[in-house]
């Protein structure tokens, strides 16, 4: 009988290298993962960093939490300079509208919170 060995399979070249290629594959998918996780850290520090200097300026009637979390947000969001400076206009204009609440009761009926 004669034996053919056409049907051998893959070498072990062929396994090495395709075993190499998912070590790259894995590490590269690491790099990036950390990196864009790295990324949203620093954009959610900057918004928080943008928060306290705003928070300093407040009077006793100043948006509420919920207020400041949604500029947080917003501002996290925002993709060009300009969206962030639309941002930081509208909250600044909420943070004077609070401001010309005179009492405790205006203020709370005009959506801020008093402190």
């Amino acid at each position: 009988m004669i034996s053919s060995k056409k049907g051998q399979g893959l070498s072990i070249n062929v396994i090495i290298i395709a075993a190499l290629a998912l070590i790259v594959l894995v590490v590269l998918t690491v790099i990036f993962t950390s990196r864009s996780a790295l990324f949203q850290k620093q954009v959610s520090s900057q918004s928080r960093t943008e928060l306290i200097s705003l928070k300093l300026g407040y009077a006793d009637c100043h948006p509420t939490v919920r207020a400041e979390g949604d500029f947080s947000s917003s501002l996290d969001r925002a993709v060009s300079i300009e969206d962030q400076e639309a941002v930081k206009a509208d909250f600044k204009d909420q943070i004077n509208r609070c401001e010309d609440a005179l009492d405790e009761v205006e203020c709370e009926s005009s959506g801020c919170a008093w402190s």
